[in-house]
C-alpha cells in the first residue's frame, strides 16, 4: 500500500546550527533553503528540518536511522569521534554509531547494503506512542508488518517502506526517545485506498484530494499519503 518514505520532518530552534550539521558533519546535500525550512537530501529520502513557525510541526527528540555503507563506517566513526561522544551498538554482523543533532534528536548510521557514497537513505524512525497495541494495529491497517516485540513489551518493530518502531516512554539505545509530533510523508499508489485502511481509526483527517491525504494518528503524529506522480 505505501511504496516509499518520502520524507522525515525535524522541528528545529534555530536553522542555521542544524543545516551546519547535517549538510556540513553529515555531507547531506541541501535540497531547498528558506527562511523556516531546510530540506536535505538523504538518498531518495527528503529530511526536512523546520522552525515551529505551523503546523504541522517537525517531530522533536526523534530517534532515526540513515543507511551508511558498510565498509564507510571505520571512516565516519573516526570522522566524528573526534567531535563527538558516539555510542555504538551491533545488530548481527551490522554496526550502528549514535550521535545527537544540535536539537536532541538521536541519529543512528548503521550499516547497510547501499552503494553511497556517504549516507544513501534512511531505514528507521522511531515514534512515541500511548498505547503499543492500538499503534501497531493502525500501522498494521497501512500494510506494516511486525518482525519483532521488544523482551519489555514497550517496543514494537515493524516492516514497511522502512523499518518503523513504535516506543511507549522509555529510553533506548544511546538513550534515545520516540519522537513527538513527528511529520511523515509517504509514496503511494492509491491515498484514497491508504485513508480507507485507516479512516475509523485517525483522530483526524487534515487534507483530502485524490493525489494527496494528509491525517493525524491518536498519537499526534503527521502522516501524508502522496501519489506517486505527485511526488514526481
Amino acid at each position: 500500500m505505501l511504496t516509499g518514505l518520502s520524507w522525515l520532518a525535524l522541528e528545529v530552534k534555530y536553522l542555521e546550527p542544524a543545516r551546519r550539521f547535517y549538510a556540513e558533519t553529515l555531507s547531506l546535500p541541501v535540497r531547498a533553503d528558506g527562511e523556516n525550512e531546510v530540506v536535505l537530501a538523504a538518498g531518495e529520502t527528503d529530511l526536512v528540518l523546520r522552525r515551529p513557525e505551523a503546523v504541522p510541526r517537525g517531530g522533536l527528540h526523534t530517534h532515526y536511522a540513515l543507511s551508511i555503507p558498510a565498509a564507510e563506517y571505520d571512516e565516519w566513526w573516526d570522522r566524528l569521534s573526534a567531535e563527538y561522544d558516539l555510542e555504538e551498538a551491533q545488530f548481527g554482523s551490522s554496526r550502528s554509531l549514535y550521535l545527537y543533532d544540535p536539537d536532541g534528536n538521536c541519529v543512528e548510521l548503521g550499516q547497510r547494503d547501499v552503494a553511497g557514497p556517504g549516507i544513501d537513505g534512511l531505514f528507521e524512525v522511531v515514534l512515541e506512542v500511548e498505547s503499543l497495541e492500538r499503534a501497531r494495529e493502525f500501522y498494521e491497517a497501512l500494510g506494516f508488518r511486525t518482525v519483532d516485540v521488544g523482551d519489555d513489551r514497550k517496543r514494537v518493530r515493524l516492516n514497511g517502506p522502512m523499518a518503523l518502531e513504535l516506543w511507549e516512554p522509555h529510553l533506548g539505545i544511546a538513550d534515545g526517545r520516540g519522537g513527538v509530533h513527528v511529520d511523515l510523508g509517504f509514496e503511494t499508489d492509491d491515498p484514497n485506498a491508504a485513508l480507507a485502511a485507516i479512516e475509523d481509526r485517525v483522530a483526524r483527517v487534515e487534507r483530502e484530494t485524490d493525489e494527496e491525504v494528509v491525517v493525524r494518528d491518536s498519537d499526534g503524529h503527521w502522516l501524508t499519503f502522496r501519489s506517486g506522480s505527485a511526488c514526481n
